[in-house]
């Protein structure tokens, strides 16, 4: 969601179940790039925690169970082959300047993969390189799920999509 809206692009999927979640995500996963970062939005019980878990995943880390919000922590981190993971939780956080602190501009400079949870939180510190996900509940399983950033995120993202 860039913030002067130039050059932006947007493409929807639905998904039937947590494990379709999942899978979109590992598609996901397999397109990142280092220095990416995906700016995840949407009610408790979305399934961001979900979708994160499939693109870590995608991405090459390890073992589905050490993937978990970090919701408590703020930041959980994952090694992967081609870079590093940082997962980011702002649902607890009072105040952007919160995550800034933890070094939130390092991390994006970093070269690994940033992917935060309730982004929309912190919005102010979301670069608009960022892809944003939007995902919302359409049923008890069903989930919309809408990527939109830069024309370029948007389409090597694409075919994750289809």
């Amino acid at each position: 969601m860039s913030r002067d809206g130039a050059n932006v692009a947007a493409i929807e999927t639905r998904t039937g179940s947590a494990d379709e979640t999942e899978a979109l995500g590992r598609r996901l996963g397999e397109r990142t790039a280092p220095g990416d970062l995906i700016a995840l939005i949407g009610p408790l019980g979305a399934g961001k925690t979900q979708l994160v878990r499939g693109i870590a995943l995608g991405a090459g880390t390890g073992d589905a169970r050490d993937i978990s919000s970090p919701t408590f922590v703020l930041l959980n981190q994952y090694a992967a082959p081609r870079f590093a993971i940082h997962h980011l939780d702002a649902y607890r956080l009072e105040h952007p300047r919160e995550l800034a602190a933890l070094g939130f501009e390092e991390l994006c400079e970093s070269g690994g993969l940033v992917l935060v949870e309730w982004a929309d939180r912190v919005r102010v510190l979301i670069p608009d390189s960022a892809a944003w996900i939007r995902l919302t509940p359409t049923g008890a399983t069903e989930r919309q799920v809408r990527l939109e950033g830069a024309a370029e995120i948007v389409q090597r993202f694409a075919p994750a999509f289809a």
